[in-house]
């Protein structure tokens, strides 16, 4: 597997300046390039569930949250919008939130949605899996604000673990990724690692070795998934401790 951790486009000589939300805070500093646009649209399709199921915990019905988050999008997209961001605001989740909350409070007139948006959407967002995973929410005391950071959490670990699966898959891999992938949060009662070895046809040392690789590409994964939200490489880790603290 690759050593290092892509990022979209060109880096500066600390492999930091090319991440999507870098690239969104660079071109907030002058026009907005296509480049930046396209990183931002791409972190919003990843992150859209957060700000959904944050919507839907301040008491708006499943189509209300559906049409609030795709204006939402559309408004942070827009070209005029992204030349507001601050870079002193740091990570793309604080920024993402704070955003939502100021459109939410002062920008949404439900009257006028369609007058404005037009019934354009984004990305698509597929109501019935939205509603079937915020369904499983916790119903008790999770704030709106908790319920966001909980399910971004969630979202950064289940986006490390698909592009972790896209790399075992394109080296022809798959069975290996899926008799080992238990090992990244467990897998660890008596016998495990043999159990795994008799599946794949290896020595219980070969598939320790093989856990050893799979979990050290996963921290690789994680940091540049983080640094993708982040303006500053010191924020990594100080981003993956809170993040988990979420969970």
């Amino acid at each position: 597997m690759p050593k290092q951790p892509s990022t979209p486009g060109a880096s500066d000589a600390a492999g930091f300046a090319a991440t999507r939300w870098t690239l969104v805070l660079a071109a907030a500093r002058g026009s907005v390039t296509p480049r930046a646009a396209e990183a931002m649209a791409e972190l919003c399709r990843v992150y859209w569930y957060p700000l959904y199921a944050y919507v839907r915990r301040r008491g708006h019905d499943t189509h209300e949250a559906e049409d609030l988050t795709q204006e939402f999008f559309l408004r942070l997209l827009a070209k005029n919008y992204l030349a507001a961001v601050d870079r002193e605001k740091g990570k793309f989740r604080a920024f993402l939130l704070a955003s939502l909350k100021h459109f939410l409070a002062n920008e949404w007139d439900r009257s006028q949605a369609q007058k404005r948006g037009g019934g354009q959407t984004v990305f698509p967002i597929s109501t019935l899996d939205a509603e079937n995973r915020y369904r499983l929410e916790p119903s008790h005391d999770l704030t709106p604000e908790r319920l966001f950071e909980r399910q971004w959490a969630l979202t950064v670990l289940d986006q490390v673990l698909t592009r972790l699966q896209a790399e075992f898959s394109a080296e022809g891999k798959q069975t290996v990724f899926d008799k080992l992938k238990r090992f990244l949060t467990g897998g660890r009662e008596s016998g495990g690692y043999a159990l795994a070895a008799a599946e794949l046809g290896m020595t219980e040392g070969a598939a320790k070795t093989a856990v050893h690789r799979l979990r050290r590409r996963y921290r690789e994964l994680l940091r540049d998934e983080i640094a993708q939200t982040v303006a500053r490489p010191e924020e990594i880790d100080e981003e993956i401790e809170y993040l988990l603290s979420c969970l």
